[in-house]
């Protein structure tokens, strides 16, 4: 008993540590467990005049996917002369892209079907480059000798225009610098977020080339909101066939910690955040060189260099990628690229975690409600694990009726812990109770409730997507906080179910962890809470029916 005792001290001063640091960050103080990223607020106009003379963001690809080759000059070491910039806006039914003719970046895109939140009909923009805003996607061309710089990110593009193929929108820009010129087509189809990016790489000169092309994604360190309550990843990522999905802290570029898979001939780099991310795909097979770095301050940039091979004089070379930008769809991104569903991450629970989410998308096609479709998940859920459940309500319920005899025993021995110790243990001896059999049972089931938690959390599904009444988006908060409060009420009435722990301050305790874990749910989405409270239900009703089937049998035996 003693150790049931220290357990629940522990689980309460941890929960009240960890309510308390939720609280501070939800105001804006810094938390206890490390530092949190902070946001800076950067004029454009400044920002971009750094870029253009920061060397660190344009890469000497020559000699990083061909480490034998002689290292190239980097380009960007002089600003271009000034020119007039000219924004480029593309729509289709899912995007609204704004490129910028400097390098050809897209620096803006816009998702028509997500809101910014379940308050605004604003539609949510992924990519951007405003004051306090950075993530972009950028191009380029490298490997150019000594004192000559071909066009990269920095160089000025003119746009070609825009015409319609085979239902395809393809957008073409062009630069030509130092005897090469660059076609960089951007390929969008309808109800896709899947961009396809062509580089033409046409070489003027009288002697062969061996550029290189890199595909790289910019964004600052900033957190892109969320609650203070729950933590998922914002960040760089990268995968390979051989290493799998690799995620890169913000804070272990600023530290020049570099532990991620630099060459490989296959995979994806990203950057992720909460529902939604960015990816470039080259095509599978060609070698590449993977970078993720600092390149200003709270700016960071990941990257992927790939050869263009030999051209020669004359001659062009047209390299494809794959442009990634929108939300965390798995069917659509694993069928772009392997492992690129991965975003959604689920930690080492994936194996449940993955089944889970299938089994959840079925039921949506039935019932046409993410909510009623986490209210069913969670019977089949429960359901599925009734046997173990019953086992452990048997197992509470045997000692709920000798909860007497244990407070007599402690009335007995007082203050004399070890006799009462043993006194009890001669109870569960003869009595054959396992007093950890209500307890064991549970144990087994928490790797799929927590699997189930990740899944509701990192469904890009969930976000504003109704349920009834009052919730209108499942991922963010409820509202009325009607079901926090529901969920409150059904653990003290699950508390009122289990036997009373003999110890005073054990059961002092128990009663606190209702308030506890209620009030954390307070800043939780709504998806989540839902879940809780459908599980808590479903839990009294088992323990109830339960219950009633052991009071029948002693009934009956005793007749």
């Amino acid at each position: 008993m003693d150790i049931r005792r220290t357990i629940l001290w522990m689980i309460l001063s941890f929960s009240l540590l960890l309510l308390w640091n939720n609280w501070q960050t939800y105001n804006g103080k810094p938390s206890m467990f490390g530092p949190s990223l902070t946001s800076e607020t950067v004029d454009p106009a400044v920002q971009a005049a750094q870029t253009q003379q920061n060397d660190v963001s344009v890469p000497n690809a020559a000699a990083a996917v061909s480490p034998t080759a002689a290292a190239s000059a980097v380009p960007g070491e002089q600003a271009p002369a000034p020119v007039q910039a000219e924004q480029v806006e593309i729509s289709t039914d899912v995007l609204r892209l704004t490129f910028d003719t400097q390098g050809a970046q897209l620096v803006r895109a816009v998702l028509p079907f997500y809101k910014v939140s379940s308050k605004s009909d604003e539609p949510f923009t992924l990519l951007d480059r405003r004051a306090g805003y950075t993530y972009v996607a950028q191009t380029g061309v490298v490997g150019a000798p000594q004192g000559q710089s071909y066009p990269t990110h920095l160089t000025p593009f003119h746009y070609i225009g825009q015409q319609q193929r085979e239902g395809r929108t393809e957008v073409s820009f062009e630069a030509t610098s130092d005897d090469v010129r660059v076609v960089k087509t951007f390929i969008l189809a309808p109800a896709s977020y899947d961009i396809q990016v062509r580089h033409e790489i046409h070489n003027l000169s009288d002697s062969a080339i061996q550029p290189s092309i890199y595909l790289q994604l910019e964004r600052d360190g900033n957190e892109p909101g969320g609650s203070s309550f729950y933590s998922t990843f914002t960040g760089p990522a990268l995968y390979s066939a051989e290493d799998k999905y690799q995620k890169i802290d913000f804070s272990d570029l600023d530290k020049g910690r570099h532990n991620y898979t630099r060459d490989a001939n296959n995979g994806w780099i990203g950057m992720v955040q909460h529902y939604f991310a960015s990816a470039w795909v080259p095509e599978q097979g060609l070698q590449r060189h993977n970078e993720a770095l600092r390149i200003g301050d709270n700016l960071y940039a990941i990257r992927t260099l790939v050869s263009a091979g030999n051209i020669a004089p004359g001659e062009a070379v047209a390299v494809d990628a794959n442009l990634w930008v929108g939300p965390q769809d798995q069917d659509a991104m694993s069928d772009l690229a392997p492992g690129l569903e991965l975003v959604v991450d689920y930690g080492w629970l994936t194996i449940i975690a993955k089944p889970v989410f299938k089994l959840m998308t079925w039921l949506h096609t039935l019932l046409g409600n993410w909510g009623w479709t986490i209210v069913a998940l969670t019977v089949l859920i429960k359901l599925a694990f009734y046997p173990l459940s019953a086992a452990s309500y048997r197992s509470m319920a045997k000692m709920k009726k000798f909860t007497p005899r244990m407070q007599a025993l402690r009335e007995k021995f007082g203050d004399d812990k070890v006799k009462m110790n043993q006194a009890m243990m001669e109870l569960y001896r003869t009595e054959k109770i396992n007093p950890l059999g209500g307890c064991l049972p549970m144990l087994v089931q928490i790797p799929v409730f927590i699997a189930l938690y990740w899944v509701l959390l990192g469904s890009v599904e969930m976000r504003g997507a109704p349920w009834i009444l009052w919730i209108q988006d499942l991922s963010a908060r409820d509202p009325w906080f009607i079901l926090p409060a529901i969920m409150m009420a059904t653990m003290f009435l699950q508390i009122k179910l289990n036997p009373t722990p003999p110890d005073p301050m054990q059961a002092r305790i128990m009663m606190l962890m209702p308030l506890i874990f209620g009030g954390m749910m307070f800043f939780f989405p709504a998806g989540l809470v839902l879940y809780w409270v459908v599980n808590n239900i479903l839990s009294i009703a088992q323990q109830r029916f339960v219950m009633h089937q052991i009071d029948k049998a002693d009934a009956a035996a005793k007749r």
